[in-house]
């Protein structure tokens, strides 16, 4: 039984057309609870898509405040957000889209001492940080919890993705373990083409509503990569390790670790 209002039938009729989706369908996503770690390049067009298709819990952990420089690739926020906490501007540009969604704001950032007890309310984690000692602790966050997670990276003029399921391949059996401090810059060292962030935030939030309704194939055991340069998209077989560290037969990490990061990373959890 479905109580949609004539608004909510109206707002999502173009989700409702879908026959893959349908009233069903739309019911599941407005049951669904998403959290998204990072309010940033990659975080903002994740969230602003899943409010709009209805999504009905969204909870956005970051503990920055918006700064100029984030304005050009973070489009959940605006000039008049300078200096406010990135998950207030978030939720009041969520709400304006869509006043069913209700948002959760984590004002902290992801540690070692809080990731279990934020993502255990989720039905599917999006990790859109912009710094791998938090991308390890995401992925080993949700395994344990055995939570589905959409990783994306971004840098530059590329971006890569892959959503895990559990019993698919993690984050450490593509990456075993963080690089060290320095050796890859970040989007805050190197730079970033703005319109990067949306590409490849849109495609995570196109895989959090294909898992929640079970529409079409998931970016699972696939790591997809795009370097928009010349527009070439690649799709990389990738395999469950027996001996990876957090999801293999014979795991070797049994709590989580806050890894070392650069200095000016401290402050840029989302792209």
């Amino acid at each position: 039984m479905f109580d949609f209002t004539e608004e909510e039938l109206k707002r999502y009729s173009r989700h409702i057309l879908l026959k893959d989706v349908g009233v069903e369908g739309q019911e599941k996503i407005r049951e669904a609870k998403v959290l998204v770690i990072g309010a940033g390049g990659l975080g903002a067009p994740v969230a602003l898509y899943l409010a709009a298709a209805g999504v009905g819990t969204i909870g956005i952990v970051d503990g920055d405040v918006v700064d100029l420089s984030n304005l050009q690739r973070q489009i959940i926020h605006s000039t008049a957000d300078i200096d406010k906490p990135k998950v207030q501007s978030a939720k009041e540009t969520i709400q304006a889209i869509n006043p069913h969604v209700k948002v959760r704001e984590y004002k902290t950032f992801l540690e070692a001492s809080n990731a279990l007890d934020i993502i255990k309310e989720y039905d599917f984690v999006v990790d859109g940080t912009d710094n791998f000692p938090v991308k390890f602790l995401i992925n080993d966050a949700c395994i344990m919890a055995g939570k589905p997670f959409s990783h994306g990276g971004i840098l530059r003029f590329e971006g890569q993705t892959f959503t895990h399921v559990p019993g698919t391949a993690c984050y450490r059996c593509v990456f075993p373990t963080p690089p060290p401090p320095n050796l890859v810059p970040t989007c805050s060292q190197a730079g970033v083409l703005g319109a990067i962030a949306g590409m490849l935030g849109t495609i995570q939030a196109a895989e959090v509503l294909k898992y929640i309704t079970g529409v079409g194939e998931l970016l699972t055991d696939k790591l997809l990569t795009f370097n928009a340069k010349t527009m070439d998209f690649r799709k990389v077989a990738v395999k469950k390790r027996e001996k990876c560290a957090i999801c293999g037969d014979q795991p070797t990490i049994h709590t989580l670790i806050d890894y070392e990061q650069a200095a000016c990373d401290l402050a840029s959890h989302g792209k």
